[in-house]
């Protein structure tokens, strides 16, 4: 019973924290797709700036004083969305988006990938134009090299 009622808990505060919005560290889950299906256009993705910043939609603190967000903005005339890690990054920390069209049954792991210009340098997952369908989501993943953690921020 008490199992139970521990459960019944977890599972009222994990989707009060979804419905509120709120950045909830979860682990990311098999994805359904490979990298490569979301780089050099395949899929609708278009590859953008390491240093492209927008509307910050969603944020997850990694601890060790980096952050992965999940941002929108206008990327070549349209509405498009992405992943993105900064803070006291090293090479090696990694970050990528997962685009559904299910409202999260399953998806499309659109990464990682891997902070590779130095200390301190932000990194882009590949962006993806966005929709007003509320199955049409994305959330933002990361994975620190030196902690062996993994993080997403809820689905937006």
């Amino acid at each position: 019973m008490e199992k139970c009622l521990r459960s019944s808990l977890a599972s009222t505060v994990a989707a009060l924290s979804l419905g509120l919005g709120l950045a909830v560290a979860v682990p990311a889950g098999s994805a359904h797709a490979t990298a490569a299906q979301c780089q050099n256009g395949a899929n609708g993705f278009i590859d953008i700036s390491d240093d492209a910043s927008g509307t910050v939609v969603r944020s997850i603190d990694m601890g060790a004083g980096r952050t992965v967000t999940l941002q929108h903005g206008n990327i070549r005339g349209l509405q498009r969305g992405w992943a993105k890690i900064s803070g006291t990054t090293v090479n090696g920390d990694l970050v990528w988006m997962d685009w559904t069209t299910n409202g999260g049954s399953k998806w499309l792991q659109c990464g990682p990938f891997a902070v590779d210009r130095g200390p301190g340098t932000s990194k882009t997952s590949a962006a993806k134009t966005t929709s007003n369908d509320k199955n049409y989501r994305f959330r933002a993943c990361g994975y620190l090299k030196n902690a062996g953690q993994t993080k997403c921020t809820s689905w937006w």
